[in-house]
């Protein structure tokens, strides 16, 4: 009974990866010979392993990507894309957005580069930054129509 209430209590809390977690150590007779602080880390480090990835997968959600499951570590460097590998690796850091810095990608038809756009904002994502992935032509089209309404809407789009 007094496992149940607290279950239910973490539940409440909207802590129920460690009510899993608990759940999972009060049937599984092998945590019984763990100490309690060992015991006690599992149950946060599964909580607090849970709450990250469901922080991620919801900026990636909300930032519409067209290949959200597209990776910097999955790039194939052939010779004739003409990536250089070392630039990729540094704008994978993140600090382009520190120093509000652009990524302005350039080729033919078919090169990649929307999953290469999508793996820089997954990897964003990563770093825990909001993005949105719009295309230009779509993003010109917010801008006129953001432009020629009166309430603001134009600065607020541009932020």
């Amino acid at each position: 009974m007094l496992n149940e209430e607290t279950v239910r209590k973490l539940i409440e809390m909207r802590m129920s990866a460690m009510a899993e977690s608990y759940s999972e150590q009060m049937t599984n007779t092998g945590y019984q010979d763990m100490a309690f602080e060992d015991r006690f880390n599992l149950l946060v480090d599964h909580e607090y392993s849970r709450r990250k990835s469901n922080t991620l997968q919801r900026l990636i959600k909300q930032a519409h990507f067209s290949e959200p499951l597209a990776a910097i570590e999955d790039i194939e460097y052939h010779p004739d894309r003409h990536l250089d590998k070392n630039l990729i690796l540094e704008l994978a850091t993140g600090n382009y957005i520190q120093k509000n810095l652009n990524i302005v990608l350039m080729g033919a038809s078919g090169n990649g580069k929307t999953w290469l756009s999508n793996a820089f904002g997954v990897q964003a994502c990563r770093q825990h930054y909001k993005v949105k992935y719009v295309r230009l032509p779509e993003m010109m089209d917010e801008f006129i129509v953001a432009k020629n309404e009166a309430d603001g809407s134009f600065r607020k789009l541009i932020n």
